[in-house]
């Protein structure tokens, strides 16, 4: 799926890789924007719940939290820096990867490696279906408690690394804030990184 379609939405930084691959902020509800997979912020009981997790339950419909069941009768749960994947149902996408992120305490307790393990497992489920687009939200940075600030290099820095190997069918991946703060806050990270803010 293009991003085309979010013209509604701010889109003012990307980074483009010389393999054509891309990278971009925006602003809006994560729920609304196309892409082949959308990346839900979820607990390890796989059990709903607010923000992001919310939101998309109540876009996708009963039928995510249906297949979930059937994730969490068979397997338990998804670890802390793990994510599991289910069909999108009303969302416009056709999966949604639930990730796990960290409970911030102290940021000496692994919280980094378990966000940026995150990021990666989410991607390696997006190539393992040939997904060639990919949405993902602020992973931990809400009820999770998560430092913005500590989170966005590391989100940003394992979504650039996988797009510039440019060796799968992840072609554009689009993070979406949900406040404008945030989105400065992650747009000074993707500077660091060479982002360039568009006209």
């Amino acid at each position: 799926m293009a991003w085309a379609t979010i013209l509604d939405y701010d889109s003012g930084m990307e980074k483009r890789f010389p393999n054509g691959n891309l990278l971009r902020l925006v602003t809006g509800d994560i729920t609304s924007i196309p892409a082949d997979a959308i990346v839900n912020a979820a607990n390890s009981a796989l059990a709903g719940g607010g923000g992001v997790d919310g939101a998309i339950h109540r876009a996708g419909g009963p039928s995510i939290m249906r297949e979930l069941d059937r994730i969490r009768a068979s397997a338990g749960g998804c670890p802390t820096g793990s994510a599991v994947a289910t069909a999108a149902g009303a969302l416009p996408a056709r999966w949604v990867f639930h990730a796990v992120g960290p409970v911030y305490r102290d940021g000496r307790r692994g919280e980094a490696e378990l966000l940026a393990s995150c990021y990666r497992t989410c991607l390696a489920l997006a190539e393992e279906r040939k997904a060639a687009t990919i949405s993902f939200p602020s992973i931990s940075t809400g009820a999770y408690g998560y430092p913005i600030e500590e989170a966005a290099p590391i989100a940003l820095r394992e979504i650039s690394a996988h797009l510039e190997s440019g060796t799968g069918s992840v072609r554009e991946a689009l993070v979406v804030l949900f406040s404008k703060s945030d989105y400065e806050i992650y747009g000074l990270a993707l500077a660091g990184l060479g982002g360039e803010q568009l006209e």
